[in-house]
């Protein structure tokens, strides 16, 4: 779609670093709680998981005290100071957390303990492969090796170096950084993923990152600065079969019949009798 043409309801938009944040977590939560992962709430709507062995844990905070929306730790055992961490700012795509969270609940699933360690070793060729064979330009220099797309609108960082573990556990300094989306508030993003952070999950996070299927969006979650950059097409309705339209005038022919035809005592007395009180339920 042209950068001039307006953008109205829900679109389709590619490529996912461009497509801004839903501002729910709902996409990348569903695969941890499906492999058992528990979940507690604070009062003012952060949500806290706990992988069954207590190992690894992760925090949605969208009243955190930063801009920090995601934070994922390793634990070599429960209560051990974190191993690895990863984070996720407001502003990224869910469906590039989602990716991470994908396939560290495909380890739980399985009954792995890749999420703790590292399962192909502590090296930054993987991940780097995954954006290579998607037509990524990969560069590798003395101290940062990186990677960006055709069009320049991401970019992922790999530092060389000793770092100090504690320093990246604090999230003051990291072994890999990814961002996306047009310079500007609420249009770029942030993640990061420390040392010790295995392999296949940042690898994972990378094919998602690269890969061209567009994605849902309102038009009021597209950031502003993106739409020039990105693929976007309208969500067009379906257009009913045949079969549709006869279900559709059977229905029809069916509400039309007189009910006055068949008298009920229940509508007789109903005019005479109060109505019962309505009951809510509070969602979260």
């Amino acid at each position: 779609m042209p950068a001039t043409e307006e953008v109205d309801g829900d679109v389709f938009v590619s490529p996912v670093y461009l497509a801004g944040s839903t501002y729910t977590g709902d996409p990348a939560l569903r695969p941890l709680l499906e492999a058992g992962f528990t979940i507690v709430d604070d009062d003012v709507a952060n949500a806290y998981l706990a992988s069954p062995d207590q190992k690894v844990h992760v925090g949605w905070l969208p009243e955190g005290e930063d801009d920090c929306l995601w934070r994922i730790t390793g634990h070599e055992r429960p209560l051990a100071p974190p191993r690895w961490l990863a984070t996720f700012d407001h502003y990224t795509p869910v469906e590039v957390v989602a990716a991470f969270t994908t396939a560290l609940a495909e380890d739980h699933a399985h009954g792995s303990n890749a999420s703790v360690h590292h399962r192909l070793g502590g090296g930054a060729a993987d991940p780097f492969l995954a954006l290579m064979e998607a037509g990524w330009r990969v560069t590798h220099g003395p101290h940062v090796s990186s990677s960006q797309p055709p069009d320049r609108h991401a970019l992922v960082s790999y530092s060389h170096g000793r770092m100090n573990h504690f320093d990246e556990i604090n999230d003051q300094r990291a072994r890999w950084t990814i961002d996306g989306g047009a310079s500007g508030y609420a249009s770029e993003w942030l993640g990061t993923f420390t040392t010790h952070t295995p392999t296949h999950l940042i690898t994972a996070t990378m094919n998602r990152l690269a890969d061209p299927t567009p994605v849902p969006r309102y038009k009021d979650f597209l950031p502003e600065r993106n739409r020039g950059a990105a693929r976007i097409t309208p969500v067009k309705l379906p257009v009913p079969s045949p079969l549709d339209i006869q279900r559709a005038a059977v229905a029809r022919s069916r509400s039309t019949v007189p009910r006055t035809l068949i008298p009920s005592p229940a509508l007789v007395y109903r005019t005479t009798t109060t109505p019962p009180g309505t009951t809510s339920t509070r969602h979260r």
